[in-house]
């Protein structure tokens, strides 16, 4: 499991995808969340607007990123 380091207090999973290199663009973002590849916290999500928070995990084709602050 690796850390992927936000500079705001959340992010939307579809931009947490795309920052992880989980997904290539916003469009493969969308079919992967559409077809129920993408769980979030151990849950399948679908959408790509949820807001992700530190300490929140997103798990798609067997790779694990965890939300983390970017230190001050």
């Amino acid at each position: 499991m690796r850390e992927v380091e936000i500079r705001d207090e959340s992010i939307r999973l579809g931009q947490l995808l795309k920052l992880a290199d989980l997904v290539d663009d916003g469009g493969e973002a969308k079919e992967v969340l559409a077809r129920g590849l993408v769980e979030v916290n151990g849950e399948v999500e679908t959408r790509r607007g949820r807001q992700l928070l530190p300490g929140d995990t997103v798990t798609l084709g067997g790779e694990t990123v965890t939300v983390s602050p970017r230190p001050a």
